[in-house]
């Protein structure tokens, strides 16, 4: 497969190897192309993505912690967490 490239898609190529943390163009977009099936759902392989998940668990509950958010975004190609930390005075 080629892709024509362009100023526009070389920058968001160069951001998306950077935000993933990959060296390879093709390792970023494979990795990005997983989630994004993994989060919008509605295909053979996932039928229900977790942006459903999110929104019904949001709308049955009323509202969701980080780490509830985090842990029904979390996936093998982008894993997601949430910690929190507290300091009072220095």
């Amino acid at each position: 497969m080629r892709i024509r490239m362009n100023d526009r898609r070389e920058r968001t190529l160069e951001n998306l190897k950077e935000a993933l943390d990959e060296n390879a163009g093709s390792k970023a977009l494979f990795s990005a192309a997983e989630f994004t099936l993994r989060m919008r759902g509605e295909t053979t392989a996932i039928p229900n993505g977790a942006l459903a998940e999110l929104l019904e668990a949001a709308d049955e509950r009323g509202s969701l912690t980080g780490e509830e958010i985090a842990e029904i975004l979390d996936t093998e190609e982008i894993p997601i967490d949430y910690s929190t930390s507290w300091s009072v005075g220095e």
